[in-house]
């Protein structure tokens, strides 16, 4: 005001610096209370230092205890509040008796002062805590100056990583106003970029919960800890969210779809889905890889069939319409809905890596592919496809991608890929799926996984693959009768001629074991075997198992054989 005192002026602006400075400020003020305490103690009771010196061990014991008398939990915190309580009580117990003044008493003050404040000065949690105090008195101007003039912080909690405010906008604001804002919030809080994550309140159209975090949870891999599913119906471990709870996927009876450029971690999470799958009993393989193998390869031992070339994977495809369609008629003839996977009646999971190069050399296949994604979910017939090209023509299209219940959308190139593997619109919702900056780090959108929370998929080494598939490739179930049926009488024969001399046909174990050597690299399967050789299905396992013990024959795959 006007003419207003200098020492007013003065005085005003220390008392401002004194209360926003407080937090820094508290060891020196708690040493003034206690010096002010023992003058006044020495001088008026001086005989109470016991009851002093029992407050204090009260005091020192319950800072020791989790949860008392704060909240406190982190065990070095606690430490440091029971060894400043005992400190500063045996410290006031002495200068009730002597005095203040009395030898090295205020010496010791000083000292354990000094002594006592370098840890407080020095917490994360302490500092963290005063930032955020600040960034809430001064939200109002930031709001303003960004945009969102009329939100307000209405609570904050600081956490490992840094803290997270729940946050109220005023009328007609939406979070979609937020997530635009999102740059000017970072630079008006003094962050680095991608500090700030907005996620909207599922119980309010005008609320939201914002996180800052002050360093990155996802900047080091997190290992695979290992199979947690013993069955479809249980949810898969897929990695970690940022706020360190674990990432659970239902897929029984739902198609998944991984998508993600080159290097963005997408056959890792594959690897994570397939070491999971691998260790259900009531789970059948199958597996389509048109690089040669190179991903599936590995898991092979757990994997009924295996297809590698367009021609395989139209088979193997069509042999899977067949099983649908086969449970589908005995579905219906029972009055039965949905298909209850077990150990003797699985559900079939087929995987295929690659999609887009199926489309690009395999159209018939795409159309079994579409066929199964449309129809397969109640007779579990699913299908979990990856792409490392998400584009226009390879997602854009046809029942596939529409039917995928589950989508995970590692680092893209471009922002508009975002919307390609997840859904139209959830760019603009915040789903930033083209500023993942590491791999294995990916969005979920699947039930009960609507909001845009970045996750990090847990790390698959080539040892946990080996060791895993090891582990389970002899306790894999087979396809139950019905669906087994269903294959042998839709399979194309292979004519004995594309593979051995006709002359040779009068010997069946000779035939066979033509037939074993001279057929393709990923072996083949009995009922080519049964064409071949003209025999029952049971002979031709019983010779297969006499020619394996033997190192005649070996199977590359569940149900293929080779030489």
């Amino acid at each position: 005001m006007p003419h207003e005192p200098i020492l007013l002026i003065a005085v005003a602006a220390l008392g401002r610096g004194l209360f926003r400075y407080r937090s820094e400020l508290a060891p020196l003020t708690t040493a003034l209370m206690l010096g002010i305490a023992s003058v006044w103690l020495h001088h008026s009771h001086a005989d109470a230092w016991p009851w002093v010196s029992l407050a204090t061990v009260t005091a020192s014991l319950a800072a020791g205890l989790r949860g008392l008398p704060w909240g406190i939990k982190r065990t070095e915190e606690r430490i440091y509040a029971a060894t400043a309580s005992a400190v500063a009580g045996a410290w006031l117990s002495a200068a009730t008796a002597y005095g203040p003044g009395r030898g090295p008493l205020f010496m010791v003050l000083v000292l354990g002062t000094i002594v006592l404040a370098v840890p407080w000065w020095t917490h994360r949690r302490r500092r963290a805590r005063v930032k955020v105090d600040r960034v809430i008195r001064a939200w109002p101007d930031i709001a303003e100056a960004i945009g969102l003039t009329g939100s307000r912080i209405r609570s904050a909690v600081v956490d490992t990583w840094g803290w997270r405010a729940r946050m109220s906008l005023r009328p007609g604001q939406t979070v979609a106003d937020v997530i635009a804002h999102v740059p000017a919030i970072e630079s008006a809080l003094g962050t680095r970029p991608g500090a700030v994550r907005v996620e909207q309140d599922p119980a309010h159209a005008g609320r939201f919960m914002m996180r800052v975090l002050a360093a990155d949870p996802h900047a080091g891999a997190i290992p695979w800890p290992g199979p947690t599913a013993r069955s479809l119906a249980d949810p898969i471990e897929l990695g970690v969210f940022e706020d360190a709870t674990i990432v659970r996927v239902p897929l029984q009876r739902r198609h998944a779809l991984i998508g993600g450029t080159t290097d963005s971690g997408k056959s890792g999470v594959l690897n994570v889905i397939l070491g999971n799958l691998a260790a259900c009993s009531d789970v059948v393989l199958w597996g389509i890889d048109l690089k040669g193998g190179m991903e599936l390869r590995p898991w092979a031992p757990c994997l009924a069939r295996l297809a590698t070339t367009p021609a395989e994977a139209t088979r193997l495809l069509a042999d899977a319409v067949a099983v649908l369609e086969a449970r589908a008629h005995a579905s219906s003839r029972d009055n039965c809905r949905v298909w209850q996977p077990t150990a003797t009646a699985p559900a079939l999971v087929i995987v295929i890596d690659e999609y887009a190069e199926l489309a690009d050399t395999a159209p018939e296949a795409v159309a079994h592919a579409e066929s199964i994604a449309r129809r397969g979910r109640a007779v579990a017939v699913d299908l979990l496809a990856a792409t490392q090209r998400p584009t226009q023509k390879a997602m854009g299209g046809g029942a596939l991608r529409s039917q995928m219940s589950v989508r995970v959308c590692l680092r893209v190139r471009e922002r508009r890929d975002v919307d390609l593997i997840l859904d139209k619109g959830l760019l603009a919702a915040g789903w930033h799926a083209h500023t993942l900056d590491a791999p294995g780090k990916f969005y979920l959108l699947a039930d009960g996984h609507t909001q845009p929370r970045r996750a990090r998929a847990y790390l698959v080494t080539d040892d946990h693959v080996s060791a895993t598939a090891a582990r389970y490739a002899n306790t894999r179930p087979d396809l139950d009768p019905l669906s087994q049926a269903a294959i042998d009488h839709t399979a194309t024969p292979i004519e004995p001629s594309e593979i051995i001399d006709p002359r040779s046909m009068e010997d069946p174990d000779r035939t066979l074991l033509m037939a074993l050597d001279q057929g393709p690299d990923d072996g083949l399967s009995v009922p080519e075997l049964m064409s071949i050789t003209g025999m029952r299905r049971t002979w031709v396992y019983d010779r297969l198992q006499v020619h394996a013990a033997a190192g005649r024959a070996r199977q590359v795959a569940r149900g293929r054989w080779r030489a």
